[in-house]
């Protein structure tokens, strides 16, 4: 892949188009976020096909601002925004874009001009493109694109989904052991299909295989006539090439990593991953289980409208299911109801109560376990720590509704009951809320996924069972 002007990529620092600003009404520098005032001033230009004043205002964005802007318009002014755009359009931009709109921007600028855009970016962006097109687009794009860029696509394309094949680029900077620092950096300098950027050099014998790495620092720092092999380290951190990219995203957290090579199962260099790459991977897990523990996805803010109503009618359903369950135990408790009204009143309370407090632990429990931190001896002292937590949570809140009962039915007795079912829910709920994660874990599912709709379920139950069962046996 042709590298890009590390100037065009890693500059962070806001810019200010002076012209630009002036026709928004305002002499500021751009921000991070798109302005109201620039969104309505594209729109006002593309109302008026004014081309020119379109270029002027995109021109100073950032790929991942001009990414935002494109999002941000409506269907019908992004279609029209990219268009005019397409000859001159930032390849960078692409892998910036929410998926859903990605797909937009794809039609919208069509296969040919795709391609092109593809031999701008490095292999690992180009690739993250690639894996997400229809198989009957992938095939054209692959197509377009020269033989040997084709084959290198199509072998990483061969690798598991959530590999270290996948995240990595495979541009890397190689040197043999008997180079001299002297040398290396000469041909540093004067190298013209260098990664983008890049933080050691990877020391390989003549089959490829990794022998060792030598930091930028160490190199720039060391005597001209100091070979590589006294140089480079061997003690490093290389991932499998199957290795899951969480696991990856791991490695990077626990050793600080900047970079680490990426080799097949015999040693042999096949590229690396990079902070940036990882960070990425860290967010969209992160994001991921947050969301799934909701039932939507990440997508579904910028999905078609009957999209996003399939992806998220099957989660409601499962909140059908269980509701419907709890409405089963209630049913079983009609004539105690009917004997004491204000158990109808009640008896939410303690289920939600549970819900709430069991969700708490859910979530840090599924970060836990991301995050390998529930291991050995850490299990059973979470079990132990959230238990006693849930069960004062639980004593916490029965003294509350006790006084309540007392204040507002005047009846101690349904106090002692409410305040019974409630430190048993909230004991039950914490509980669940790291057990649930972990058996689902184990099982080889998600649990951010599963582990949602069995805590609500349970605690539902539970917490009506629990309230109107003992409400029955002590009470009447």
């Amino acid at each position: 892949m042709k590298p890009i002007d590390p100037k065009d990529k890693n500059e962070h620092i806001p810019r200010t188009d002076h012209s630009a600003a002036s026709d928004m009404g305002a002499d500021t520098p751009m921000l991070d976020t798109i302005s109201s005032h620039l969104i309505q001033a594209i729109k006002k230009s593309l109302e008026k096909e004014d081309k020119k004043a379109i270029k002027k205002l995109v021109e100073p964005l950032h790929a991942a601002d001009l990414a935002d802007l494109i999002e941000t318009l409506k269907p019908a002014n992004r279609e029209q925004l990219v268009k005019f755009l397409r000859p001159t359009l930032d390849p960078e931009m692409l892998p910036e874009l929410d998926d859903s709109v990605r797909e937009e921007v794809i039609e919208y600028i069509g296969i040919e001009q795709l391609a092109k855009a593809l031999r701008e970016l490095d292999s690992d962006d180009a690739l993250s493109i690639i894996e997400y097109l229809e198989p009957d687009q992938q095939h054209a794009v692959l197509h377009t694109i020269p033989a040997k860029e084709r084959a290198s696509f199509e072998q990483v394309l061969t690798y598991p989904e959530e590999s270290a094949g996948r995240l990595m680029q495979q541009e890397v900077v190689v040197a043999p052991p008997f180079w001299t620092a002297k040398e290396t950096l000469e041909y540093l300098r004067k190298g013209t299909d260098l990664p983008e950027s890049f933080y050691e050099i990877y020391v390989v014998d003549p089959r490829y295989h990794l022998v060792g790495a030598v930091s930028l620092n160490t190199l720039i720092k060391a005597d001209e006539d100091k070979k590589l092999t006294q140089l480079y380290n061997e003690d490093l951190r290389a991932i499998p090439l199957t290795m899951d990219r969480e696991e990856v995203a791991y490695l990077f957290h626990h050793y600080a990593l900047v970079s680490a090579p990426v080799v097949d199962g015999k040693g042999r260099l096949l590229g690396m991953i990079t902070a940036d790459d990882v960070l990425e991977v860290i967010e969209e897990e992160a994001e991921k289980d947050i969301l799934q523990l909701a039932g939507v996805t990440d997508t579904d803010f910028h999905a078609p409208f009957f999209e996003t109503f399939y992806r998220r009618v099957g989660w409601l359903f499962i909140g059908l299911v269980n509701t419907m369950l709890a409405v089963t135990v209630i049913a079983q408790f009609t004539s105690s109801i009917e004997k004491m009204v204000a158990l109808a009143v009640l008896m939410p309370v303690v289920a939600t109560m549970g819900g709430n407090g069991g969700m708490q632990v859910l979530i840090v429990t599924v970060r836990a376990i991301a995050m390998r931190e529930l291991r050995g001896p850490n299990t059973q002292r979470a079990i132990i720590k959230e238990s006693l937590i849930g069960a004062l949570n639980g004593l916490f809140f029965a003294l509350i509704l006790i006084g309540i009962a007392i204040l507002y039915y005047d009846d101690l007795g349904l106090g002692f009951v409410l305040a019974g079912a409630m430190i048993f829910n909230m004991l039950w709920a914490a509980l669940a809320g790291v057990f649930l994660p972990i058996i689902i874990d184990r099982l080889g599912f998600d649990p951010a996924v599963a582990s949602g709709p069995l805590l609500i379920a349970s605690t539902d139950v539970l917490g009506f069972a629990s309230f109107l069962g003992f409400a029955t046996l002590f009470l009447f």
